[in-house]
């Protein structure tokens, strides 16, 4: 059976630590979490305003939503503007594309239905081929970003003829307590540390800029590659361990936090046999 053997596994999930401190609990290991990041809203008041005008107006074939966290902020700013029910009638008058099941899940619980969802792992290439058939050339589209605009994205729309608008409604930013981060980089270069696990791109890069204010980027790099079993969630925070030069030994196929815990394990357990 595959286990976590009383490991001490190192979690820099910003929203759901607990959880994923359950899971490595439940698979025998010890979750040792930090968060690495936090949601801040952006002052986006006129923001939202000019797109719900242009959304009334009929300017949008297509609205592309990234997260669920992305949505729920454009209908809580919406509402705060009293304009919610125009803003939801909008919305369903043109096609919504979701990035994964998060987005979805917040447009059901307004009433509205997704018409075009990527498949896992839930990545922008994943989204773009799901919106193959859908024709945006000369068309308004709408992208509603995650944390950080996602310029690969913008640019592949822009690129197929669409006339883009963006909407960025909150950002990842560091805690800001970064004496918990400080000491885990520390932990992480001392050897005191058995693995860690990213669920997204923002905690890999605010780990290592922290680690650089404290000068050890480079030696939390080796400890990374050599001294720590790495796990990413899926893809896109894989990618980023490999722009700063480290290899995750686990990926699990499925890119959920649980299966990337029960693959944690079974390579865990397979260097103990």
């Amino acid at each position: 059976m595959s286990t976590l053997q009383g490991k001490r596994i190192a979690l820099v999930e910003g929203r759901m630590t607990g959880a994923l401190s359950d899971l490595v609990q439940r698979h025998g290991g010890e979750p040792y979490a930090v968060p690495a990041l936090r949601e801040a809203a952006r002052p986006c008041a006129d923001e939202v305003a000019s797109f719900l005008d242009r959304l009334s107006a009929g300017r949008f074939d297509v609205v592309v939503c990234m997260t669920g966290v992305g949505v729920n902020a454009l209908c809580d700013e919406a509402e705060r503007l009293q304009r919610l029910p125009e803003c939801l009638e909008g919305l369903r008058g043109v096609t919504l594309a979701c990035r994964g099941p998060k987005p979805v899940a917040a447009l059901k619980r307004r009433g509205l239905l997704a018409h075009v969802q990527a498949r896992t792992p839930f990545t922008s290439a994943e989204l773009l081929a799901a919106m193959a058939d859908l024709e945006v050339a000369g068309r308004g589209v709408a992208l509603i970003h995650y944390g950080e605009r996602h310029e690969p994205l913008a640019n592949a729309l822009c690129d197929r003829g669409a006339r883009l608008d963006e909407l960025c409604l909150y950002e990842w930013l560091l805690p800001e307590d970064l004496s918990p981060l400080q000491t885990l980089v520390r932990d992480l270069v001392g050897h005191r540390v058995d693995a860690i696990a990213f669920t997204s791109k923002s905690q890999v890069r605010h780990l290592f800029q922290v680690a650089t204010g404290l000068d050890l980027a480079e030696s939390l790099k080796q400890a990374m590659q050599h001294d720590l079993v790495v796990a990413a969630v899926g893809p896109t925070s894989a990618a980023e361990l490999e722009a700063f030069g480290v290899t995750p030994q686990v990926v699990p196929e499925n890119p959920k936090m649980g299966p990337m815990v029960m693959a944690l394990a079974a390579h865990m357990t397979h260097m103990a046999s």
